[in-house]
C-alpha cells in the first residue's frame, strides 16, 4: 500500500457510508421506505413531465418551467436514492474514492440548478403578478430556455471548479463517513492534505449559486406580495396569490430544510437527527413537489383528470375489442 506524501499514514482507496447504523433489524425495513419513497418520486415526477409534455393547454412559460423542475428533482434523487437502497439490500457499504466524488459532483450540479430554478420560477411569477400586460413578451419560449440553459450552465460551472480540486485531494486514516451519501462536509474532513483553498472556494461558489439565487427569489416573492396587497378586492387576492400559492410552498419547504441541515449550527446536534433533517431535503421533498402542485393547481388537476378518462376509455376500446374476438 502506497504511503501518503511526507506522512506515515496508509492511503485509502475506498469510503464505508455508514448509513443509518449497523444493526441488522431496521435495514428490510428501511430499504422498503425508501424504496417506496423513490417510485413514488419517480412517478410523481414522471407523470409531471408527461402531463406538461402531452398536454397543449399547459404548453406555457409556468409549466414548461414546472417540467424542467420535475425533471430535475428526477435526476436529483437518482443520484443517491440507487446506491443506498443497493447497499440497504446487500449490506456492501463500500464506495470507491473516485465514485464518492463523482456523485457529490452531480448531487452539486443539481442541488444548485434546482435552487436558480426556483429562482427562475420566481421571476416568472414576478412577471406574471406584477407585470401581467407585458408578461407574454417578456417570458416567452425563447426566454424559459435561456433561463433552463442558464440554470445548468451556471451550476455545472460551479461545482465543476470544485470538483477538479477534490479529485486532487489524498485521503488516509479513517475511511468511515458518517452518512447515506457522500456531502461535502464529512467527505473533506477524511483528507489528508490542506483544504482550506478548497473549502474557500467551495463557499464562494456555494454562495453564488445558493445565496444569490434565494436572493432574487426572496426580492421577486417581496414584489409579488405588495403588488398583491395592493388589490383592491379580495377576490382579485385570492385569484392573484393563488397563481403562485404550489410555487411558495415549495420554495419554504426546500429552504427551510436547506438552512435547517447547512446554516443552523449543528456542532450539538446529533448525527442521527442531521441525516434524518437531510433525508427531508434530499428524499422528502422531491416526493412531495409534485404532489403540492397536483393538488394545488387547477389545471395540473384537470389535465390529470383528462389523462385518466383518455386512458379509461382506451382501456374499454381495448376490453371490447378482446371480447370481438
Amino acid at each position: 500500500m502506497e504511503k501518503a506524501e511526507g506522512r506515515n499514514q496508509m492511503l485509502i482507496m475506498e469510503f464505508i457510508l455508514l448509513g443509518f447504523g449497523n444493526g441488522p433489524e431496521p435495514q428490510p425495513l428501511l430499504f422498503l421506505l425508501f424504496l417506496m419513497i423513490y417510485f413514488v418520486t419517480m412517478t410523481g415526477n414522471s407523470l409531471i413531465v408527461g402531463l406538461v409534455a402531452a398536454d397543449q393547454h399547459l404548453h406555457t412559460p409556468m409549466y414548461y418551467l414546472l417540467g424542467n423542475f420535475s425533471f430535475l428533482d428526477i435526476c436529483y434523487c437518482s443520484t443517491y436514492l440507487p446506491r443506498l437502497l443497493a447497499s440497504l439490500r446487500t449490506g456492501d457499504r463500500a464506495i470507491s474514492i473516485k465514485g464518492c466524488i463523482v456523485q457529490l459532483y452531480f448531487f452539486g450540479i443539481l442541488i444548485t440548478a434546482e435552487s436558480l430554478l426556483l429562482s427562475a420560477m420566481s421571476y416568472d411569477r414576478y412577471l406574471a403578478i406584477c407585470h401581467p400586460l407585458r408578461y407574454a413578451a417578456l417570458m416567452n419560449g425563447r426566454v424559459c430556455c435561456q433561463l433552463v440553459a442558464g440554470c445548468w450552465l451556471c451550476s455545472f460551472l460551479l461545482c465543476s471548479v470544485v470538483n477538479i480540486s477534490l479529485f486532487q485531494l489524498t485521503f488516509c486514516d479513517s475511511k468511515e463517513i458518517d452518512h447515506f451519501f457522500c456531502d461535502f462536509t464529512p467527505l473533506i474532513k477524511l483528507s489528508c492534505c490542506d483544504t482550506q483553498t478548497l473549502e474557500l472556494v467551495t463557499f464562494v461558489s456555494a454562495a453564488t449559486g445558493t445565496f444569490v439565487s434565494s436572493l432574487l427569489t426572496l426580492t421577486s416573492y417581496v414584489c409579488i406580495i405588495t403588488t398583491i396587497l395592493r388589490i383592491p378586492s379580495t377576490t382579485g387576492r385570492k385569484k392573484a396569490f393563488s397563481t403562485c400559492s404550489s410555487h411558495l410552498i415549495v420554495l419554504l419547504v426546500y429552504y427551510g430544510t436547506v438552512i435547517t441541515v447547512y446554516v443552523v449550527p449543528t456542532a450539538n446536534t446529533p448525527k442521527v437527527l442531521h441525516k434524518i433533517f437531510s433525508v427531508f431535503y434530499t428524499v422528502l421533498t422531491p416526493m412531495l413537489n409534485p404532489v403540492i402542485y397536483c393538488l394545488r393547481n387547477k389545471d395540473v388537476k384537470e389535465s390529470l383528470r383528462k389523462a385518466l378518462l383518455k386512458l379509461i376509455a382506451f382501456s374499454n376500446s381495448l376490453r371490447s375489442f378482446k371480447d370481438s374476438l
